[in-house]
């Protein structure tokens, strides 16, 4: 064991494993949901305009809530935006809306709700198609973080994304989290080290 192993070990480097022996980020220890959905999809390179719509979606809905909310009620998201296919948001009108803020399998927020069908629209209008223009946004690959601490909620790229999709039309997309879904989606890897995905 090296002396920053030693020094990780004593400061709580044991949070890396989970119930199951595996080790991974901590916060994917904290509850089985998060587990799988760390060890399958958090930091896998995403593409294509329906996906990272669903995942800009989905973060602006969990601002103020937590992640594990919205992820247990991803099906229903998906179900109640029509798979979030731009194209079919964008047509969304006055009753789609009543209809959703009457769902309670989703999170009923107006203001998200209206955010989830004016960016949908604003796709349509984007001279770059949504995947290149988030995907051109990834920095260059930086060195790993070491904890859960040396992870940033906020960069230079997230803040440029923020202020990109801002003049385009989009609400609901702060830097925070554009940084998050940079994060879910494998623009950044955020594997801290002792990770079993940090690779």
């Amino acid at each position: 064991m090296t002396t920053g192993e030693s020094e990780r070990a004593l400061t709580g480097g044991n949070e890396l494993t989970g119930p199951d022996g595996v080790t991974r980020c901590s916060w994917g220890n904290t509850a089985p949901d998060y587990a799988e959905y760390h060890d399958i999809e958090w930091g896998v390179p995403l593409r294509g305009e329906t996906a990272l719509f669903e995942r800009l979606s989905l973060e602006a809905f969990q601002s103020g809530l937590s992640w594990l909310t919205i992820l247990r009620k991803r099906e229903a998201f998906r179900d109640a935006f029509a798979g979030f296919a731009p194209n079919a948001v964008a047509t969304f009108t006055g009753d789609d809306v009543a209809r959703l803020l009457d769902d309670a399998r989703i999170v009923r927020n107006r203001a998200k709700i209206h955010a989830t069908i004016g960016n949908a629209r604003a796709i349509a209008e984007l001279e770059t198609p949504l995947d290149d223009l988030l995907w051109s946004f990834a920095p260059d690959p930086r060195e790993r973080p070491v904890t859960m601490a040396d992870v940033p909620a906020v960069t230079p790229e997230s803040t440029a994304m923020a202020r990109t999709l801002k003049k385009r039309g989009f609400t609901f997309v702060g830097p925070t989290t554009c940084y998050a879904m940079m994060q879910a989606t494998g623009m950044v890897d955020d594997h801290v080290a002792g990770c079993h995905r940090a690779v």
